[in-house]
């Protein structure tokens, strides 16, 4: 087994150190952030992932997984480093890939002997070869180095599951010799006969993106649908239904709804386009996807305003703040952008997550949060459903209705039957029903 440097402990970094120190790696995690690694180190972890706090735990105890600060100490002792440093959006559709060429730079002058140097951030085409020409120029003393690309294909909420079970694992190299380093690490995964796909760096870094791509415009295309069954009286819960047993198409991710948010498809789709451009090709399908997406926390809120009728002054619920269940991640959530037009309308906005409310509370200090479900919605005007945590399909409906001033709920996520809410007095819109 390999001594693995893992840069970056958020979401791909730490999981990825764990299971690779799983897999009976010595792994160890690296990062700038000295009160993280200090957290890390006393075993909790900073986010909330299903399971990852024990495998995280068993291997530190185990002494195959570390945390430091110390970069350059530990690239020394390595013999692969992988890079995964954030690569947010830097505002223009590109992605921001200054931390990983920060790392770059520091990192090069200390390789010594024969080193992979792996991206596992999410990059643009082309950022592998850069990365390879950057540290060529600057390593020394007859150091050699190769550079692999290993995007990750982690779901947020099942991500441990993700790595040791995945579909496929991704491998662009450019040499035998870093496509045996990579194949002997992900080694466990040959033995349950995982399709390893192994291909150059410029096809292993577009498949994540062509990926998030598809999934994100199976998203856009079912919203589409539900616009479209609404106007013609059509019930999309059918359709979809429908549509996904065909096996060509398939049902995961034809769930009509407020869209999707994250840290990947939103900044993905746009990258993408971006990629496009820069060699001359407009990905139509791509940008209508994101289009389409944009819209759905607007047409939430016209869905509200619609049964309300004027939003200036009114108290609404948002449950479910995360932009999915199983995570406490709150960027590019469907509920943050929902929260923010009502407040440009003059709305107060009171709201619950069983995990968010830490992240929730730093991102929108204006939303005013509640213990409980049943306390956030407690004299409300309104109730929209953001998210759809189990907890969220089992709540007592009668309760809510006597808790709300109004009977009003907004369903962005079809988790309630239409026929049972409006028997119990509910006025009631969702989606594409």
């Amino acid at each position: 087994m390999y001594k693995i440097c893992m840069v970056g402990t958020g979401y791909v970094g730490l999981v990825t150190g764990a299971c690779l120190a799983d897999f009976g790696n010595d792994v160890t995690c690296v990062d700038v952030d000295a009160e993280r690694i200090e957290t890390l180190t006393r075993g909790e972890v900073p986010f909330f992932e299903p399971l990852l706090d024990d495998l995280v735990k068993r291997n530190h105890q185990a002494e195959r997984l570390r945390f430091t600060t110390e970069l350059v100490a530990t690239v020394k002792e390595s013999d692969v480093i992988f890079i995964a440093v954030g690569t947010p959006d830097r505002g223009d559709g590109h992605a921001d890939l200054s931390a990983l060429f920060n790392v770059v730079s520091e990192i090069a002058p200390h390789v010594d002997g024969y080193k992979v140097i792996v991206t596992k951030s999410t990059v643009p085409v082309g950022t592998g070869r850069k990365v390879l020409e950057k540290v060529r120029e600057i390593i020394q003393n007859g150091a050699t180095v190769d550079v692999a690309s290993n995007p990750e294909f982690l779901r947020e909420g099942s991500a441990i599951e993700d790595f040791m079970r995945p579909n496929r694992v991704v491998i662009g190299a450019e040499t035998e010799r870093a496509r045996d380093v990579m194949r002997e690490i992900y080694q466990p995964l040959y033995l349950i006969e995982t399709p390893i796909v192994v291909t150059n760096l410029e096809t292993a870094e577009l498949i994540k993106y062509a990926s998030n791509a598809f999934l994100a415009t199976k998203i856009s295309y079912v919203n589409e649908m539900a616009n479209l069954c609404e106007r013609c009286g059509a019930d999309v819960k059918v359709l979809a239904k429908a549509m996904g047993l065909d096996q060509r198409i398939g049902g995961k991710f034809l769930h009509p709804g407020v869209g999707y948010g994250g840290s990947c498809f939103p900044k993905d789709t746009e990258a993408l386009v971006k990629i496009g451009e820069q060699v001359g090709y407009d990905l139509r399908i791509v940008r209508a996807a994101i289009t389409v997406n944009a819209e759905r926390p607007t047409l939430a809120v016209a869905k509200l305003e619609k049964l309300l009728g004027s939003l200036d002054g009114r108290t609404v619920c948002l449950l479910g703040l995360a932009f999915k269940p199983n995570t406490d991640d709150v960027r590019e959530a469907p509920a943050v952008k929902i929260a923010r037009e009502l407040r440009e309308k003059g709305a107060t906005i009171r709201g619950f997550d069983p995990v968010a409310m830490g992240r929730i509370r730093e991102m929108e200090p204006e939303i005013h949060l509640a213990d409980d479900a049943y306390a956030a919605i407690k004299g409300c005007d309104a109730m929209v459903l953001c998210t759809e945590w189990n907890e969220f399909r089992t709540l007592n409906l009668e309760r809510i209705r006597e808790l709300l001033r109004e009977p009003i709920v907004v369903d962005c996520r079809n988790i309630y039957d239409r026929e049972k809410m409006e028997s119990l007095g509910f006025r009631y819109q969702c989606f594409g029903r």
